[in-house]
């Protein structure tokens, strides 16, 4: 197995024809190629632009959004955004990390329909907020419950 490139411009230098990466140069904060994966990593203010040229460049099926709770280290939240192209059998992976004070970012529901749930999910488990997302409410913890139980922070009973 080849070593992961962890350097943007090596990255950039090693796929000059990658379709992801062209559309994303003006994006990208760092990229990484690792166990033939590419992750790019994006301003929290430009990934609905990052989404949208992900998918003109042929990215066109969201698969997850996923969030990582890095606590106590900042930035705390790492929000992943796994895409696919079938045309070009190729996957790619967005990533935006958040200031555990400043856990907001904008919804990708306007690129991606699908998002909605996804982006359900990480709100009520990990109190990310989507901004200008259509239906941002709890959808697996009851309305009433108190915290977000995906936080390294949240106690193992539960608040008391």
């Amino acid at each position: 197995m080849e070593p992961a490139i962890l350097d943007t411009q090596a990255v950039f230098d090693k796929f000059p024809e990658e379709p992801g990466l062209k559309a994303l140069a003006e994006f990208v904060v760092a990229a990484k190629y690792d166990r033939e994966e590419l992750t790019i990593t994006v301003a929290r203010e430009n990934v609905i632009a990052a989404c949208e040229a992900v998918k003109q460049a042929g990215y066109n099926f969201l698969e997850d959004v996923t969030a990582v709770d890095w606590y106590p280290s900042e930035p705390r939240f790492q929000i992943s955004y796994s895409i696919l192209s079938f045309s070009l059998k190729r996957r790619i992976r967005l990533v935006v990390r958040l200031a555990g004070e400043d856990a907001a970012l904008d919804s990708i529901t306007s690129v991606w329909p699908s998002a909605n749930f996804y982006e359900r999910e990480v709100f009520d488990l990990f109190g990310v907020h989507f901004g200008g997302h259509p239906n941002l409410r709890r959808i697996m913890m009851p309305e009433d419950w108190k915290g977000h139980p995906l936080r390294k922070d949240y106690p193992v009973e539960g608040y008391r």
